[in-house]
């Protein structure tokens, strides 16, 4: 894992699609798959949620990440919503802050059927690849929707112009 020396999203980037999509902002969700040595995760804010009959999740996902492949070669993972403590976590994972001894430590993860699941997550849900294609320089998996834990969402950590921020602040 290499950390960055510049901020992806950092005014001005050159690249005006990835400006436009910084601006978007959205909640910071941490996927996880595999398990014991093998496990992998990736933060992920490009995502959504279509409703259904199994419900689904939606997500380009940098194709050369681990946790691409994890996904890919298992088939499932776990979806986490993060909240405001959250922040380094979500540094570490993707990429942007020092994880001694990997990212894994910095949460209390434990293995499950779909993958590591982060002990205090408000809410998550499990997901079963359903297709993966390639669309632009990103790799746009669909998933169905498992089981699906929803807590209180108090302190939701979202993702806007490269910063962190918190509703309401």
């Amino acid at each position: 894992m290499t950390i960055h020396t510049s901020h992806p999203f950092a005014d001005p980037d050159p690249d005006p699609v990835r400006r436009f999509r910084g601006r978007l902002g959205g909640a910071v969700t941490l996927w996880t798959a595999g398990a014991g040595s093998a496990r992998a995760g990736l933060t992920v804010t490009s995502l959504m949620v279509a409703g259904g009959e199994p419900g689904r999740v939606l997500a380009l996902l940098d194709p050369d990440a681990d946790l691409t492949l994890a996904l890919e070669e298992s088939g499932r993972a776990v979806v986490h919503l993060l909240s405001w403590q959250h922040r380094h976590l979500a540094e570490a994972f993707a990429g942007t802050a020092p994880a001694p001894g990997g990212a894994f430590r910095t949460g209390d993860f434990t293995d499950g059927d779909h993958g590591p699941r982060l002990a205090d997550a408000d809410a998550w849900a499990a997901v079963s690849l359903e297709d993966v294609r390639d669309v632009g320089w990103s790799r746009l998996v669909t998933c169905t929707l498992g089981e699906v834990e929803v807590g209180d969402d108090t302190d939701p950590l979202l993702h806007r112009r490269g910063r962190w921020s918190r509703p309401g602040h």
